[in-house]
């Protein structure tokens, strides 16, 4: 689901310097719908970003601050799948300048700390996921509604018509980008494919597994196709999602619930000795140890890429990993943000992949919640 907030035209450059009030989605507690709001964004201070947000995706971990999965304080406005149009930039930002087109960056790239360095990672230092304050690295917000403070979610909060975020955290993207289909680039897309491309470095003519067809899963199996993988099976217990993920390269589609005996044994059995990588693209404890086991016992690579559920604990025996078994987490794809996301677009504008069939629904800003009505019926 994408929704459009504003359409792709001209920022304007008069509002340099001064509180704007625009609609946003506040979020005020969780397990309550999204409120639009009249909100004011304060101005960009020193090495930050004031963007004019055009499109923003509905993702699941958006969802799992609303149920109380990801812990996050309130009120706060969600977002983190987007591209926009920057209207104003703060002192001493070099890389961005107002009238870029832009996705926000909700893993930044400082280009200074040790994973940023390294040829390794991209999980930079200045990430908000592991701490989750809500707050810009000064310790501040940037939001304002009916008098109160609001955070901001993972340095982006997209879910509002202007946000404010540093300029480690936005990438400049192609002139020409059609920013409703991009902004998929901001998430979704890039964090299946990456994981794919990036993180498991699947080969040509391998065969994989993919649990869970949602919107990354969905990049995932794009992702095994580009590599080559000559079988790809999507796993899923919504059979809709099916018609999809075979259009999208998926060689077999199969629901755990046609079956009496555990997934991982189904595909072992279809493999003959369990697949060369699969990718966990649900945040299940129970199918992230389903999809380790499904792996051959030797060689395989298990991928976690979903969201892993807060306060809860693995159990696995340690025998599955004993045998040569690698499992892996991917954040962002492995792709180091503020370098990699103008080449993916650029990828996308030379039709070196597809980003309609991801998007289900587009819908105005206002209906936010219906969006993710959507996302939770698996529509």
């Amino acid at each position: 689901v994408v929704a459009r907030l504003e359409s792709d035209t001209p920022v304007n450059m008069s509002t340099a310097g001064k509180v704007i009030k625009c609609k946003a989605a506040v979020l005020w507690a969780a397990n309550t719908p999204f409120s639009i709001e009249e909100v004011e964004v304060a101005p960009p201070k020193a090495d930050e970003v004031r963007i004019k947000i055009v499109a923003t995706g509905v993702c699941r971990s958006d969802d799992h601050v609303v149920t109380g999965g990801l812990v996050r304080p309130f009120p706060i406005i969600l977002g983190h799948e987007a591209a926009g149009v920057v209207e104003s930039v703060g002192e001493g930002v070099t890389s961005i300048k107002p009238g870029d087109k832009v996705i926000p960056l909700f893993i930044p790239q400082c280009g200074k700390c040790n994973c940023c360095l390294s040829t390794k990672g991209n999980l930079c230092i200045k990430n908000e996921i592991g701490s989750g304050t809500g707050l810009m690295p000064d310790g501040t917000t940037r939001f304002t509604c009916k008098g109160k403070a609001v955070h901001h979610f993972l340095g982006t909060s997209t879910f509002s018509e202007y946000t404010v975020v540093h300029e480690s955290a936005v990438a400049k993207i192609d002139s020409a980008a059609p920013l409703e289909k991009v902004c998929l680039i901001g998430c979704g897309f890039s964090t299946g494919y990456g994981a794919v491309v990036q993180t498991a470095k699947v080969e040509s003519g391998s065969t994989c597994a993919v649990f869970g067809l949602g919107g990354v899963g969905l990049a995932v199996v794009m992702g095994c196709k580009a590599a080559g993988a000559s079988r790809i099976i999507a796993i899923d217990i919504n059979k809709d999602k099916f018609a999809k993920a075979k259009e999208l390269g998926a060689t077999d589609c199969i629901n755990p619930n046609d079956f009496k005996k555990p997934i991982h044994e189904v595909l072992i059995e279809m493999t003959g000795h369990g697949v060369d990588y699969s990718f966990e693209v649900v945040g299940l404890i129970e199918t992230m140890t389903a999809a380790l086991a499904c792996c051959q016992n030797n060689y395989g690579v298990s991928v976690i890429v979903g969201v892993p559920p807060a306060a809860q604990k693995i159990t696995f025996d340690p025998r599955l990993i004993f045998t040569g078994r690698t499992w892996k987490g991917s954040i962002f794809g492995g792709w180091k943000s503020k370098d990699e996301i103008p080449k993916l677009v650029a990828d996308y504008m030379k039709k070196k992949f597809v980003l309609d069939p991801l998007i289900t629904h587009t819908l105005p800003f206002n209906k936010i919640n219906e969006g993710f009505d959507l996302l939770r019926t698996g529509k």
